[in-house]
């Protein structure tokens, strides 16, 4: 459907660039907020503004956070021998959520993807490997088991192994879904994974 009222069809288009948002998604959406009250339009958008000032990577582990460093990088509580390797902030909710791992994490802000123009040194690769200090003895690879995942969690281990030879490196047991997103699996399954982990 094409609308000639511009900041409408200007709306669309801005929903429609989001993941997972098509051009009808979108436009369910912008006719939802022209239905609503201006004082909840007016909220959602300074809800926005306020998380895209108020959130900052943390500079250790780079998870999104308020306050650097992380409050989870700032425990006392966590186990600092082991560090899980993850591909994006909500990756890090969904371990947390499952309960199953009490060390460190480091986001790699993506995976290698050259189709899309993603290579390795795009990723947080050489951030981790400044983290691994006498206290790191295992770097556990949770990479998303898909092709893109699979040749990150390579790429990392083998700098891990030529950097830092002594820490162990080991990746999620593969009870995950093949092609699957860690956001969308359930605590059990993340859980299970965790403590079923395997050397590389």
């Amino acid at each position: 459907m094409q609308t000639s009222v511009e900041p409408v069809a200007r709306l669309i288009e801005e929903f429609a660039k989001l993941p997972g948002i098509g051009p009808k998604t979108a436009q369910r959406l912008t006719f939802h907020l022209l239905r609503l009250p201006a004082e909840s339009a007016r909220s959602l958008a300074e809800a926005l503004v306020h998380m895209k000032e108020a959130v900052v990577l943390c500079s250790t582990c780079f998870n999104i956070t308020e306050s650097d460093p992380c409050g989870i990088c700032r425990s006392e509580t966590r186990d600092r021998s082991a560090i899980c390797v993850v591909e994006e902030p909500l990756d890090v909710v969904a371990l947390e959520r499952a309960r199953g791992f009490k060390g460190l994490y480091h986001v790699l802000h993506g995976a290698i993807d050259p189709l899309n123009g993603v290579g390795p040194d795009d990723l947080k690769v050489r951030e981790l490997i400044r983290r691994l200090d006498d206290s790191v003895s295992e770097v556990i690879l949770a990479t998303n088991p898909n092709l893109e995942g699979e040749v990150t969690e390579r790429h990392v281990a083998n700098i891990i192994a030529a950097t830092a030879p002594a820490v162990k490196i080991s990746h999620l047991a593969r009870g995950l879904p093949t092609g699957g997103d860690l956001e969308y699996a359930d605590e059990v399954t993340l859980a299970r994974a965790i403590e079923g982990r395997r050397p590389i």
